[in-house]
């Protein structure tokens, strides 16, 4: 199985779900977001691993175009009929990977991905792909679940995240992240971290991990030394607390 029919496979069957999941649909980085393009007076937009299109919905009301972009078809099914349904007729969907981005180059004036890179195979490759495609004085914001700094705690996160999505590839760290960019030509700089409380059972659940897979994630968990779960905050329940950032970056002169 090719790494993109893996994450048809992960996130088709339960794109409804991630509409309503208050993980995607809610949060301070959505707020910031809608500021942000506010900000840039009806902006070109691409949202890239759109999911449920949650970002694009943030911005789609203060920007004169949004592109919801995914692999996934039914995702962008999910994301197309939510912004009919919110009248937001500036937003429209394209099918395809970050790593190969379908647009002219200097085409968008802000480009955002939010909960996304981290299914991503070639990251370095991605973020020439959004050089490419950005405006010189544009900028991009990129929101993602985080690696732990330490390599004992990040070898436990990477394996529970990869054993409850096959298609998981993986979370990188605040300096992983400046480093890909500086590498891609960008200046960026961490805008915000944050905690994100984790629930096991909507965690599973959302992703419709199997009962063997939710099992092989407790056994890591329960095996967990105890400076790893108090990293994690980790609960009887294997509910746990993981790290987001934000990345802001603009073309480096």
């Amino acid at each position: 199985m090719q790494h993109e029919q893996s994450i048809s496979k992960s996130f088709g069957p339960n794109a409804k779900m991630y509409l309503t999941s208050p993980v995607h649909s809610i949060g301070a980085d959505l707020d910031w977001l809608s500021r942000a393009a506010a900000g840039l007076k009806r902006p070109t937009v691409l949202d890239i691993g759109c999911g449920a299109g949650h970002a694009a919905f943030a911005m789609a009301p203060f920007s004169q175009e949004v592109v919801a972009f995914d692999p996934t078809d039914s995702m962008l099914e999910v994301t197309a009929a939510a912004a009919r349904e919110r009248k937001l007729h500036n937003l429209s969907v394209k099918q395809g990977a970050a790593e190969d981005l379908p647009f002219d180059e200097a085409r968008f004036d802000f480009i955002v991905s939010r909960y996304s890179a981290h299914h991503w195979v070639e990251v370095p490759r991605a973020l020439s792909e959004v050089r490419r495609v950005l405006k010189p004085a544009g900028k991009v914001c990129f929101i993602d679940l985080a690696g732990a700094p330490s390599p004992l705690f990040d070898t436990h996160l990477q394996a529970v995240e990869l054993v409850r999505d096959p298609s998981h590839v993986r979370s990188y760290t605040r300096r992983e992240w400046l480093s890909l960019f500086q590498t891609a030509g960008f200046d960026g700089h961490i805008e915000q971290e944050w905690r994100l409380a984790t629930d096991f059972s909507s965690w599973t659940s959302r992703i419709g991990s199997s009962s063997e897979r939710v099992a092989a994630i407790k056994t890591i968990w329960s095996g967990a030394p105890t400076e790893v779960r108090d990293y994690f905050n980790l609960k009887e329940d294997c509910s746990f607390d993981a790290e987001a950032l934000m990345v802001v970056a603009k073309i480096a002169p």
